[in-house]
């Protein structure tokens, strides 16, 4: 049985990486699946490896207008959202004496401001039985040199799921985040370090995970299914770690 079968997904950030193949798995599960992204290039390269019945809308998750008429479109089209997956992020890694305010507000718009008003906004369209999740980071549990502001991004966002899954709960509604450790998605090439020090990076990370390796998109993608399913229906207010063990390493 379709695990998402007659269920409204929308999947923000979901042309690339782990939004797409969460795309894939929540169309393949049934799902009637709208996908938003920013870029249009990324949309039309989405367009060539998702079905033609999942739907792409052009949308900054860091600009609260495009937020708006990302849900006005979500009503119009569907009338709900069952699934929420809050997954757009961007991540630049600089050290905190080098961090300046714009620095500080790229990050910030998408990966904690444009999360908090999108879930407020979409709440409407949220009814018993709906399932939210955010993408946060292993990041928000470990400390790691150079990476201040996405850190604490992405601990805001975990303690954001907690209040809301608490808040939500009369209402029947499931909050919970996936936390990716390093998974091998166009992310890592847009951190803004140079080749070299990306390649130090990796090779890093990888000694560094239990499991030594990188993950893969899918690998989160299957989890963040899980959650957004009835198989997870008594889960709230739950981060789910999928990172190889390296939160607990």
């Amino acid at each position: 049985m379709a695990k998402l079968n007659g269920k409204i997904a929308l999947i923000t950030g979901g042309t690339t990486g782990i939004g797409l193949a969460a795309a894939k798995r929540f169309h393949e599960a049934g799902a009637r699946v709208f996908v938003s992204g920013r870029n249009p290039k990324t949309l039309d390269e989405a367009r060539k490896v998702l079905s033609k019945d999942v739907e792409l809308i052009l949308a900054d998750s860091g600009k609260l207008p495009d937020l708006d008429r990302l849900v006005s479109e979500l009503k119009t089209r569907a009338g709900r959202i069952d699934v929420l997956f809050v997954n757009a992020g961007i991540a630049n890694f600089l050290p905190a004496e080098a961090a300046d305010e714009a620095h500080w507000d790229d990050i910030m718009n998408v990966n904690l401001k444009g999360p908090f008003f999108l879930a407020q906004k979409a709440l409407p369209l949220l009814g018993k039985g709906a399932s939210v999740l955010f993408t946060t980071s292993v990041a928000g549990q470990r400390g790691f040199a150079s990476t201040a502001v996405y850190t604490t991004s992405k601990a805001g966002l975990a303690g954001l799921a907690r209040v809301l899954a608490a808040e939500w709960a009369p209402r029947g509604i499931r909050v919970n985040s996936i936390a990716p450790g390093p998974i091998a998605t166009p992310i890592y090439s847009k951190l803004g370090l140079p080749a070299k020090d990306l390649a130090g990076f990796e090779l890093s990370m990888q000694q560094r995970v239990p499991l030594h390796r990188f993950g893969v998109d899918d690998e989160v993608a299957k989890a963040a299914l899980f959650l957004a399913s009835d198989d997870a229906s008594f889960i709230t207010g739950e981060e789910l770690f999928v990172d190889g063990g390296l939160a607990i390493a």
